[in-house]
């Protein structure tokens, strides 16, 4: 693996000697590049270094033009650098525009989750698990049904009939069969009187759980809370876009395919629902 942190000190040098640069200039480069180090995702993948700038991004989103600027302006001599003389090829991701909407939904916090899911019952429990635990859209959890349920896997479909796999936690796959054992389901997942529940009714459990304490809150909060707190986790930006079926790391706005085994990896050791106790 390139050590980022030496070619960070050979780019400073380089800038020094080799370019000139002042102090002042070098000092600056330092510092953005510091920032980098403690805020991008760097790793290699397919034979290939990328480069994740997006959190970095999202760090400094509050930050005026000029000063984010200046940073992607020392990133990309880095990069150029890397190419150019140390002929190290790296992919940079996240250096596009990256657009954060006026308002954005609340996150639920944890502590909070795991109070809700103390005054559920079996069915409202898999529920709230599933939209918090996977990211899903309610449309999606409508829509699951028992086949596309493996013990490390769950199929979904997904805006435009897009059908996506998502890593499935081990303590979610037990509640999932702990609710098979006790409600039977024939063909979906969800059902009432033998037929697919659809997202109203689905809706209705979930806030009908959340107003036996006092509060007022919609499932698509539980997918924010879910791509909310895995980035909090530690979990690459990139990585949740693709689990919530994102197109691309754009249209996640505010948050490379992966293989099947190291994403499952990763997603577990971040998602904070697999410290829940669910039995």
């Amino acid at each position: 693996m390139v050590s980022l942190k030496k070619n960070f000190n050979n780019f400073l040098l380089y800038l020094e000697k080799v370019r000139g640069y002042t102090p002042s200039s070098i000092v600056t480069y330092s510092s953005a590049l510091t920032e980098l180090l403690e805020f991008s995702h760097y790793y290699e993948e397919n034979e290939q270094v990328i480069l994740d700038i997006t959190p970095l991004r999202l760090k400094n989103i509050e930050n005026s033009k000029k000063t984010i600027s200046k940073k992607l302006s020392a990133i990309r001599s880095f990069v150029k650098f890397m190419h150019e003389q140390q002929e190290i090829e790296i992919k940079l991701i996240g250096d596009s525009v990256i657009k954060v909407p006026k308002t954005l939904p609340k996150p639920i916090d944890q502590s909070l989750i795991e109070e809700i899911l103390k005054c559920a019952d079996v069915k409202e429990h898999l529920i709230i698990s599933l939209l918090y635990g996977l990211g899903l859209r309610i449309s999606e959890l409508s829509t699951v049904k028992m086949t596309d349920i493996s013990n490390e896997w769950i199929q979904v479909i997904g805006k435009g009939n897009k059908s996506r796999q998502i890593p499935l936690l081990a303590s979610l796959y037990k509640e999932i069969k702990k609710y098979e054992q006790i409600k039977h389901p024939k063909v979906f997942l969800f059902e009432k009187e033998g037929e697919q529940m659809s997202t109203s009714q689905i809706r209705y459990l979930f806030t009908k759980v959340f107003k036996k304490s006092g509060i007022k809150a919609t499932p698509h909060q539980l997918r924010h809370s879910f791509a909310t707190h895995l980035l909090q986790h530690g979990a690459r930006i990139s990585d949740v876009s693709e689990l919530l079926g994102h197109s691309s790391m754009v249209s996640t706005q505010i948050y490379t395919e992966l293989g099947s085994s190291k994403k499952l990896n990763e997603y577990s050791k971040a998602h904070p629902l697999c410290q829940l106790n669910n039995n």
